[in-house]
């Protein structure tokens, strides 16, 4: 299914509407510039998934959920368990999506949600390990889009991160041999910190933060960020055609810690009040 909302002429004429209300400070919705959408995260949302959420960005809505498996390691990587992110728009998300495979900019969504949680070091992946080189935890995090508004990556980001951090995996136990036994208890994930995305679209000359979907139509260029708790910038992807001068990429760093600290905190509220 297609995320991307295809550019029609009505869309086209409010960028001179846009532009007059940014040259204010101002947004369509009236919104400042640095200013994002109010965010409802809402945890164990699938009774039978290992950890889910469901979250709310404006009116984009997402659901990611975790299931846990146990799988052979990559031949390269016989010492750290599995991690892969994936994400469907379904048809109901958007008057434009289309049916048939994930697009390029699912993909792109998947990969960089994927990637920040990675490079983040979210998750111990070494500690996945039960038999190096054999067995190994394998987590599969599913995102479905059931509306698309704008700033998926974030939304997205928020899911899987907040399903994450719920998740309960089986234990097992480990014989001297290297047979592994399914017990009835249940571990979380290990999680080392908590990672952020936050998306910025430039319209002209002006930086906006979580872009709705209208901004998105007209945008020139998008970037993400994803930072760590511990204020470090993990991750990064621009798109589109459109440039950043050096002044804008450092900036753009910037309110990504800020608001990514904003972003954490609604994610740690949202995951203890299940708790």
């Amino acid at each position: 299914m297609s995320a991307v909302k295809k550019i029609i002429v009505i869309e086209q004429l409010k960028r001179n509407q846009m532009n007059e209300l940014l040259a204010r400070g101002t947004r369509l919705d009236g919104r400042g510039m640095l200013d994002t959408r109010p965010m409802t995260v809402t945890p164990n949302v699938i009774e039978k998934a290992e950890g889910s959420s469901r979250v709310l960005l404006g009116n984009t809505e997402v659901i990611a959920g975790v299931k846990v498996n146990v799988g052979t390691p990559f031949p390269d990587t016989p010492d750290k368990g599995l991690l892969v992110v994936s994400a469907e728009v379904l048809p109901l998300a958007s008057p434009y999506a289309e049916p048939g495979p994930p697009d390029e900019s699912t993909i792109e969504l998947a990969r960089v949600t994927d990637r920040g949680v990675r490079e983040s070091g979210m998750i111990d992946v070494g500690k996945l390990v039960l038999v190096e080189g054999k067995h190994v935890y394998a987590v599969f995090v599913d995102v479905s889009i059931l509306n698309a508004d704008g700033n998926l990556f974030d939304a997205v980001s928020a899911a899987v991160v907040s399903a994450l951090l719920t998740a309960k995996i089986p234990k097992y136990e480990v014989t001297a041999e290297g047979s592994i036994t399914k017990t009835e208890e249940k571990i979380p994930l290990p999680i080392q910190t908590i990672p952020a995305a936050v998306t910025m679209a430039k319209i002209g000359d002006y930086i906006l933060v979580d872009p709705d979907s209208e901004e998105e139509a007209v945008m020139d260029a998008r970037i993400t960020f994803v930072s760590d708790d511990r204020g470090n910038i993990c991750a990064g992807q621009k798109g589109l055609g459109g440039t950043f001068s050096f002044e804008q990429v450092v900036f753009a760093a910037s309110t990504a810690k800020l608001k990514g600290d904003q972003i954490r905190e609604i994610i740690k509220q949202g995951v203890h009040s299940a708790v």
